[in-house]
């Protein structure tokens, strides 16, 4: 098992120290790799976080909106029916019309190009089928910026090749749904 574990970590870093706590517990057998997080070599190619400590801070803000929001509020959809299938709809509409407003007339939220926003969200761009689909419900005519927003971030390769087919997504979430009893 050493051959497929390998971690790397910082050794004064706390969550890395956590993870080897975590790996001596359960007895598993690992590769471990020093990295110094202080060097910060690709900082000049794409930077996805702005400089500007304010906007860095606005960043992350809505990085954690959307994992507490969207996640939370697009597994409701899927994972709900009749009532509760209604208002987890309605919540999640006003979710993504927040962002929506947040995202305004820019092609990314980062500004002219894909910032630390856009790669926390786009990721759930290819759940918008299946949340349609099970709530029964257009997220276009809802939030039709939001909706060309996602097909702008589909043109960057590094999207495009990342995210999973909607449709696969969908047959996964069906069959999530009927294991847990929702279907």
């Amino acid at each position: 098992m050493a051959d497929e574990v390998v971690l790397l970590d910082f050794w004064p870093s706390p969550f890395g120290i956590r993870v080897r706590i975590a790996l001596a517990e359960k007895e598993v057998k690992y590769e471990y790799k020093e990295e110094d997080l202080r060097e910060k070599i690709w900082n000049q190619k794409s930077p996805l976080l702005p400089t500007d400590p304010y906007q860095r801070a606005l960043a992350r803000f809505w990085a954690d909106y959307i994992d507490k929001k969207v996640y939370d509020g697009g597994k409701k959809i899927c994972m709900s029916k009749g009532e509760e299938l209604e208002k987890a709809k309605k919540d999640f509409i006003d979710i993504l019309k927040v962002l929506e407003g947040e995202l305004g007339e820019k092609p990314y939220f980062g500004g002219q190009r894909m910032g630390f926003v856009d790669v926390a969200l786009i990721p759930f761009y290819s759940r918008f089928y299946s949340y349609e689909t099970f709530g029964k419900f257009s997220i276009e005519e809802v939030c039709p910026k939001l909706v060309s927003w996602g097909k702008k971030c589909m043109e960057n390769e590094s999207v495009c090749k990342s995210l999973p087919d909607p449709e696969k997504v969908f047959e996964f979430m069906s069959v999530l749904k009927k294991w847990i009893g929702v279907a």
